[in-house]
């Protein structure tokens, strides 16, 4: 079987295994399951399903998905709706609503993210990962704070746990973040990539700045 062939009938049978007993009950059992172990697994099947994308399918999605931009707002868009209690619940109780999550989940946050994650650069990855920061702040903090259950089909109890890893979550990348900022280094351009170290003994020479003249005949 062709490699592609292959990874997207695997990435069919990982959704079928999450969607059918006993792992979709045991994984919505709890509000926390499905929101930090369901859902995620269920973006990671759609990013390495990206890899599955015919070359030519992936240059037609690539002149759309400039810079990654289309689909990270596609992505986030699709996960600000998976984020509400209301889809969450309607996720347990009604078949269709649970039949499209396991559809959009892959197909339109995973494999947008998959296919963009490549393009971004430097600035569009920062704010992929502030906006990450901000939204587990701003659920976290909805969640423990809230008195009412948010979801019919959860305790509070389950709520305020929920709460409570979002922010444990957020603060960890949040930290990696100014951490990475602090002591990493980085290439300002489109490429996305860390700069290699030059070799030892090699001549220094600065980089060009845009609008800066260049010395020549020095």
């Amino acid at each position: 079987m062709h490699p592609a062939l292959r990874r997207g009938a695997l990435a069919l049978l990982a959704c079928a295994l999450l969607a059918a007993p006993p792992l979709r009950p045991l994984l919505e059992a709890s509000m926390t399951l499905q929101m930090l172990m369901q859902i995620p697994l269920l973006v990671a099947i759609g990013w390495w399903l990206a890899g599955a994308l015919p070359r030519r399918a992936a240059d037609a999605v690539a002149d759309w998905n400039t810079g990654g931009v289309t689909g990270l707002v596609l992505a986030s868009m699709v996960a600000l709706l998976w984020m509400l209690p209301r889809a969450l619940d309607a996720a347990v109780d009604i078949r269709w609503v649970a039949a499209a999550k396991f559809v959009s989940v892959p197909l339109l946050i995973g494999l947008p993210l998959g296919l963009s994650w490549p393009r971004m650069g430097f600035v569009v990855r920062g704010v992929f990962f502030m906006e990450f920061v901000a939204t587990c702040f701003r659920l976290g903090w909805l969640y423990l704070a809230s008195p009412d259950r948010l979801c019919s089909n959860y305790l509070l109890d389950d709520q305020q746990r929920l709460g409570r890893l979002l922010l444990v979550i957020g603060a960890e990348v949040l930290l990696l973040l100014m951490a990475k900022l602090l002591f990493g280094r980085f290439r300002f351009d489109d490429g996305a990539h860390e700069a290699p170290a030059p070799p030892a003994g090699a001549p220094h020479t600065a980089p060009h700045l845009p609008g800066k003249p260049t010395r020549r005949g020095h």
